[in-house]
């Protein structure tokens, strides 16, 4: 089986996931915004299911319609079965370490798979989270109905911040053929003094971090601002171009780890713990953020040049 047909398949078990959390909502009749609710993911639930089959006018305009339900506050979340604090507690004592081995085995297959099969990056993803989805069930001695009721709680819990990668991703492609890097490079040159490899660096660097705190995706960054930044003012100084680009994108992660805008890492947790203070995770990561981007920068220097 092929990549294209193992990616749209992970894509209709997205899809149909999408299509339970609507279903499970649209039962719930003390829901406080069912209607808009259901109809936002089984709209989304449409788009990942049926996206390859759909013209492109048809899915923007289903996308609009995301947005004005999202702007008119009808997404909310559902009645949801969270797990008693008792039941959790109990079931960390009873897991202790063993807990960690799911998100481990599933970096681990990634890899593997990405490295010594045919399979694409976005396919090995979709394997190993499968395979590891087993593994946890096993591990757990859950029922397997715990994943699809887990997996409702999880998505409502984030709600419309879910889509943000995507939207990022595609915003990221836009901002390109729209000419904004030369934009970018136009506008700063005036600010970073020609063969100043330092100030390139720092520049290429920050300007990673910062764009990726607005767009919100480190990849939607990264062909902004290499254009922008990177070529003009790193390469074309004589910057190893794998090592120099490598260290760009994970500088721009400095950036995720800075910015609600990555929802999947930095709302998602809060809204899963309970945790008031929305911007909880990012206060603690900032500590680690900010020197590892300094890290980044004299990296670069040294081992790019």
């Amino acid at each position: 089986m092929n990549n294209s047909v193992l990616l749209e398949i992970f894509y209709v078990c997205v899809g149909l996931l999408m299509y339970l959390v609507a279903f499970n909502i649209i039962k719930d009749r003390t829901s406080p915004a069912r209607i808009g609710t259901t109809l936002f993911w089984a709209i989304l639930g449409t788009i990942f299911t049926f996206g390859s089959l759909l013209p492109g006018t048809v899915v923007g305009i289903l996308l609009i319609i995301i947005g004005i339900l999202t702007a008119t506050k009808q997404v909310k979340i559902g009645k949801v079965n969270a797990p008693k604090p008792e039941f959790s507690a109990a079931q960390a004592k009873a897991l202790g370490n063993k807990v960690f081995i799911p998100s481990i085995t599933i970096a681990i297959l990634v890899i593997c798979i990405a490295k010594f099969t045919n399979f694409s990056g976005t396919v090995a993803i979709g394997i190993a989270a499968f395979i590891t989805i087993i593994l946890t069930l096993f591990i757990t001695k859950a029922d397997v109905k715990t994943v699809s009721a887990d997996s409702n709680r999880m998505l409502q819990a984030v709600g419309v911040t879910c889509i943000l990668p995507q939207l990022l991703a595609a915003l990221g492609s836009l901002f390109t053929a729209a000419g904004v890097g030369d934009v970018i490079a136009t506008n700063i040159s005036n600010f970073i003094p020609q063969g100043n490899i330092l100030i390139g660096v720092t520049a290429y660097c920050v300007g990673m971090a910062v764009f990726t705190m607005i767009m919100g995706n480190a990849f939607a960054a990264f062909s902004v601002i290499t254009v922008g930044i990177g070529v003009p003012f790193v390469f074309m100084q004589g910057g190893n171009i794998v090592i120099c680009s490598t260290l760009a994108l994970t500088a721009g992660y400095c950036g995720t780890l800075m910015t609600p805008m990555a929802a999947n890492f930095n709302i998602l947790p809060v809204a899963l713990l309970n945790i008031k203070n929305k911007n909880a995770v990012i206060k603690y990561q900032a500590y680690v953020a900010i020197p590892l981007l300094l890290v980044h920068i004299a990296l670069m220097y040294f081992l790019g040049f």
